[in-house]
C-alpha cells in the first residue's frame, strides 16, 4: 500500500509538479488550496504525510500546523514555503513541524526528504 501525500497549497504550478513528482515516485497525492479547508480534508483523508505551505488563502499554515498536532494520530509534516527568515523556521519548530524547506526547490532534494520522512 502506497504512503498517502497531502499537499496544502495555492499555487496551481508547485500542485502539479509536486504531484507528477511524487505520484511517479509510487505515492498517492492529494491537494488542498484552501488553508480553512486543510483540516477536514486531513482528517478525511488520514495522510501519512502533508506538505504544507505558510501563505495560504483563507488560514495560514502556522494555523493548520498547530490544528494538526492536536491530532491523536497527527501525519508528519513538511512545511514548504517561500518564507525562509529564521523567525519562520523558529516557529514551525515551536508549533511542531517536522521538516522545513524553502522555495524554491530542487526535485531530487524535496523527493529524498519525502522518503526519508516516510521510512
Amino acid at each position: 500500500m502506497s504512503k498517502h501525500i497531502l499537499i496544502v497549497e495555492d499555487e496551481p504550478n508547485i500542485i502539479e509538479s509536486l504531484s507528477f513528482l511524487l505520484d511517479r515516485a509510487g505515492f498517492t497525492v492529494s491537494s488542498e488550496k484552501d488553508g480553512a479547508m486543510a483540516m477536514e480534508r486531513i482528517r478525511d483523508l488520514t495522510p501519512d504525510l502533508v506538505i504544507l505551505d505558510v501563505m495560504l488563502p483563507n488560514r495560514s499554515g502556522f494555523d493548520v500546523l498547530r490544528d494538526i498536532g492536536e491530532l491523536a494520530e497527527a501525519p508528519r509534516v513538511l512545511m514548504l514555503t517561500a518564507k525562509g527568515q529564521a523567525r519562520d523556521r523558529q516557529t514551525a519548530e515551536e508549533i511542531g513541524v517536522t521538516r522545513f524547506m524553502t522555495k524554491p526547490f530542487a526535485n531530487a532534494e524535496i523527493l529524498a526528504t519525502v522518503q526519508e520522512m516516510l521510512t
